[in-house]
């Protein structure tokens, strides 16, 4: 029998991996909110994989628990993530994936591109998804997999910000308010060059970005978590001390609940 697959949380996202994972022949332990942890990684101190599938606001407070069996074992998927967000817990290489593709409740997969994941259990996880028709590619560079979490992160920040004032889709936001996507583009950018600490390319991710809106154009743009994404991203330009006046106005305008 295969080593089992630990998944932290077993919403919509932790639901796909965890399917996917049983169809590659690994039995799937569940950690649940009131799981024990410690317990768990007692009974399975050598998992294949340990995915954190929780949200981006929930994934601090998991990682710092994590029990020491499990940590050179983590995989992770959450949106606006960066290398600081495991370097500052210790965690050196984790297996992460920058997810294109969506899977809400009561609706099937729908996927945007290809899923590049990069790290010790990398063929894994593309491999499972496989298993459920979603492609995934494995990359071999740190700083490729860098510049696609900055890729990823400026596509949804983008299309979230931007769309809190124009709506509709990422199509109809490039073709008809490319201005205002542009403006915010740039000022997302700042911010995640200062977290990353080091000068990005920017106008090749610009080109992703845009590439990305083009594969799946009917994409809606914004949902219940974009004015929190754009409180968050406004609290990263204030430890920066960045300027960002458009991100500011639109603040101004769709504040956060």
């Amino acid at each position: 029998m295969k080593p089992p697959a630990v998944v932290i949380g077993i919403g919509e996202m932790g639901g796909v991996f965890a399917r996917g994972l049983l169809r590659t022949g690994h039995p799937v332990v569940p950690v649940l909110s009131d799981s024990d942890t410690d317990a768990l990684a007692a009974q399975v101190p050598t998992p294949a994989v340990v995915l954190v599938a929780v949200g981006e606001t929930q994934l601090a407070p998991v990682l710092n628990s994590i029990p020491l069996q499990w940590r050179q074992r983590l995989a992770l998927l959450q949106n606006e993530l960066l290398p600081r967000d495991w370097e500052g817990h210790g965690i050196d290489t984790p297996t992460v994936i920058a997810v294109w593709f969506e899977k809400k409740t009561g609706q099937d997969v729908s996927v945007i591109q290809s899923s590049p994941v990069h790290g010790p259990a990398a063929e894994l996880t593309r491999d499972a998804l496989g298993t459920l028709g979603i492609p995934a590619h494995v990359l071999h560079d740190a700083h490729d997999l860098c510049f696609e979490l900055v890729r990823k992160n400026l596509y949804i920040l983008t299309s979230n910000i931007a769309g809190l004032e124009a709506g509709g889709d990422v199509g109809t936001l490039w073709d008809n308010y490319q201005e205002l996507a542009a403006e915010v583009a740039a000022e997302v950018l700042a911010i995640q060059e200062w977290r990353v600490g080091w000068p990005l390319p920017r106008q090749a991710l610009l080109a992703g970005m845009v590439e990305a809106f083009h594969a799946d154009p009917r994409h809606r743009c914004t949902g219940r978590s974009a004015p929190l994404r754009l409180a968050r991203a406004l609290a990263h330009a204030d430890q920066a001390g960045l300027a960002v006046p458009r991100l500011r106005s639109l603040h101004a305008q769709f504040p956060a609940d």
